[in-house]
C-alpha cells in the first residue's frame, strides 16, 4: 500500500501500469470528466527535444548514432541499449528522472488549480519514486501475454523487444503488491468509462475529505 504524502494535501492519483497496460485509455476516460492529467511520459519525451540540456548529454555520453537525421533522439534505438545494459540504464536515469520530477511537480501544482483531484499518469511511478508525490495508486493491470499482444500490435515490435521491456520493468506482482486499487483492463474497452466514472465518484469525495 502507497503511504500518504500528507493527510491534508491535496489527493493526487497516481496511475501505473506494465507496458501495453492500457493505462492512457484509463487516462483518457478521466480527462473526458474534466479530471487533469499530468503525464510523465510527455514529460521524458520533451525533456530530450532538439536543443535540451538532456540531449546534449545523452548525445556526449552515447555518441550521434543515437540522432535521427531530423536532429531528434531515436527513442526506440536509446531503447534496445538501455533495456539490454542496466549500467546504461541507470546513467540515463540519474540523468533524466530529477528532470522528471522536478517537472512533474511544476505541472501538478498548475493542474490542481483547476480540477479537484489529478491524476500522475506514470509507467515508472514506482520505480522513479513517483509514488511519494501521490496519494494513492491506481494499477492498471492485464495478464503479461495481453500486454505482449497489445504492445506488439501497438508498436510494432517484435515478442522479444516488448518482453525485454516487460523483464527490465517491476515485475506484475510486485505492482499488485504496491497498488492502492486495482483497475482490470483485461475487460472490453467499452467497460473502461463506466468503471473510470464509478471511481471518479470516489475520488471526488476523497478529494473533499482530504
Amino acid at each position: 500500500m502507497t503511504k500518504k504524502i500528507s493527510s491534508s494535501a491535496p489527493l493526487i492519483v497516481g496511475l501505473t501500469g506494465g507496458i501495453g497496460s492500457g493505462k492512457s485509455t484509463v487516462a483518457k476516460a478521466f480527462i473526458a470528466l474534466g479530471i487533469q492529467v499530468v503525464d510523465a511520459d510527455y514529460a521524458s519525451r520533451a525533456l530530450v527535444e532538439p536543443g535540451m540540456p538532456a540531449l546534449k548529454a545523452i548525445v556526449a555520453h552515447f555518441g550521434t548514432k543515437l540522432i535521427l537525421p531530423d536532429g531528434c533522439l531515436d527513442r526506440p534505438a536509446l531503447r534496445q541499449i538501455i533495456f539490454s545494459d542496466k549500467m546504461q540504464k541507470s546513467w540515463l536515469e540519474s540523468l533524466l528522472h530529477p528532470l522528471i520530477r522536478d517537472w512533474i511537480l511544476s505541472q501538478l501544482e498548475l493542474a490542481l488549480a483547476s480540477s479537484p483531484y489529478v491524476i500522475l499518469e506514470s509507467p515508472l511511478l514506482f520505480e522513479a519514486d513517483q509514488h511519494l508525490l501521490v496519494s494513492e495508486v491506481l494499477l492498471v493491470d492485464v495478464p503479461v501475454e495481453l500486454q505482449l499482444t497489445r504492445a506488439m500490435a501497438r508498436d510494432s515490435n517484435t515478442k522479444e523487444q516488448i518482453q525485454s521491456i516487460i523483464n527490465a520493468q517491476m515485475s506484475r506482482l510486485d505492482r499488485l503488491g504496491r497498488a492502492d486499487l486495482v483497475f482490470d483492463n483485461s475487460l472490453p474497452e467499452n467497460t473502461v468509462p463506466a468503471r473510470v466514472q464509478d471511481l471518479h465518484q470516489q475520488f471526488l469525495v476523497k478529494a473533499v475529505r482530504q
